[in-house]
């Protein structure tokens, strides 16, 4: 059943066709003949396909720019193929760096229903184009080795596979790259062969960084079934700096909620810089051309507002966790730095968002002045007296005076907030 807060009709009237919606989004990086694409997109109803491999146990936030391409695509009438690679998993899309370590086929399957719970969220099952679920496994499987050779290998040449960027990185790189990680390629252009005549498949997109992966499927479509095929590569989004997007100290943006929190996840977005905000709206929201250029004028006119960030972080969260987690997390945020009721928050929300803070956990009736200390909030004991004698310190929200305060926990979960001055924060759980 489709995710209730996904938009469930195509509203913005500002484009022709779905391509030119995804060209003014920045999602087109790479494709085959743009004109062929205009044309299949903008007639009958086509049948394409994104595929995702299982190999961690949830989809990330460069997975949720092919989701939001599939629901687009959707809602312009197009026919969705969610493939979840039940066999790709197995062994791993090559790296640019390094081999992949092999996960037991347990692992995988057990991703492979985490991941497809996470893209039926992002699909319509109902109508006349209704979603199908697919896992590669169903068609790999069942081929012996010597079948996949004779009937898939011969197709494939050995140079232009050692072209493909990812290939040729890792021919570089000392790590080097097994058979298993190069024979990926194949195994993906046999997955969209199999879909073409299994479901009249036309389309795959990807990531650009996939583009040696969703060609060789049209390659092989080509010399096949003398048929011609198409196949879109987003652009890998980075920061306006040149960072990796997503990442933080080295750490993913999952889709989980036990992963990543609602709270965090929320407070990912709404930590955008301004120079990335309207990229940021194009892809990752519905919201209309009209309502992204005004916040294009606000963001310019007012950035002290930060009112682009605000609506980005909640359209984005209720998306991936839904309204009423988006709404707790905005709650949340306002709550930890004096404008709201902590103890209205629950227990699952409050805890999630001292986490991500500087935290410790103490026993009920510890001093307070050590807990600053411990916390970071001040660098000695004599700096946390100051602080105190200064008013500005605070626990839960109100001002604390008293050298000999205590840690006497009273929000839900047995937590403490403490706040120096107006913005910086630390928590205390009960040991």
């Amino acid at each position: 059943m489709i995710n209730p807060v996904l938009p469930t009709q195509q509203n913005d009237a500002s484009f022709e066709d779905v391509w030119d919606e995804l060209v003014w989004r920045g999602l087109v990086h790479v494709s085959t003949d743009a004109s062929a694409l205009k044309a299949l997109l903008g007639g009958d109803p086509i049948t394409y396909y994104c595929g995702f491999d299982p190999t961690a146990p949830s989809l990330h936030l460069g997975n949720l720019v092919q989701l939001l391409v599939m629901r687009r695509l959707q809602l312009a009438g197009h026919r969705p193929l969610g493939l979840v690679g039940g066999s790709t998993g197995l062994i791993g899309d090559p790296r640019p760096t390094a081999e992949r370590t092999l996960n037991s086929p347990e692992t995988v399957n057990e991703w492979v229903a985490n991941l497809r719970a996470q893209v039926e969220n992002f699909l319509s099952f109902e109508g006349d184009n209704a979603a199908t679920m697919v896992n590669n496994l169903d068609w790999t499987a069942p081929l012996t080795a010597i079948d996949f050779l004779r009937e898939i290998g011969k197709h494939f040449r050995v140079g232009t596979m050692l072209k493909k960027d990812a290939v040729s990185a890792r021919l570089n790189s000392d790590a080097g790259i097994s058979y298993t990680e190069f024979s990926y390629q194949i195994l993906q252009g046999m997955d969209f062969l199999e879909l073409y005549r299994s479901y009249g498949c036309v389309l795959q997109t990807g990531g650009s960084d996939q583009w040696g992966n969703l060609t060789s499927g049209v390659d092989l479509i080509h010399r096949v079934e003398r048929a011609d095929t198409h196949a879109i590569g987003t652009p890998l989004i980075t920061n306006s700096d040149g960072t990796k997007f997503g990442k933080s100290e080295g750490n993913a943006v999952w889709l989980n909620p036990e992963m990543t929190s609602p709270y965090a996840f929320y407070q990912f977005w709404i930590n955008t810089e301004d120079a990335d905000v309207i990229a940021r709206l194009k892809v990752f929201t519905f919201l209309t051309r009209e309502e992204i250029e005004g916040y294009e004028r606000l963001a310019s006119d007012e950035p002290f507002r930060r009112e682009a960030q605000k609506r980005l972080a909640l359209e984005v969260t209720t998306l991936v966790h839904g309204e009423e987690a988006a709404r707790a997390a905005i709650d949340a945020s306002a709550a930890l730095f004096g404008n709201g009721d902590l103890s209205a928050l629950d227990e699952g929300t409050l805890r999630a968002a001292l986490t991500e803070l500087p935290h410790v956990s103490a026993a009920p009736g510890a001093p307070l002045l050590p807990l600053l200390v411990e916390t970071r909030l001040v660098s000695s004991l004599s700096e946390a007296r100051r602080a105190l004698a200064q008013g500005g310190v605070y626990v839960d929200n109100e001002k604390i005076a008293d050298e000999n305060a205590t840690f006497e926990p009273t929000l839900p979960g047995g937590v403490a907030v403490l706040r120096r001055g107006k913005r910086t924060l630390a928590g205390v759980f009960t040991a």
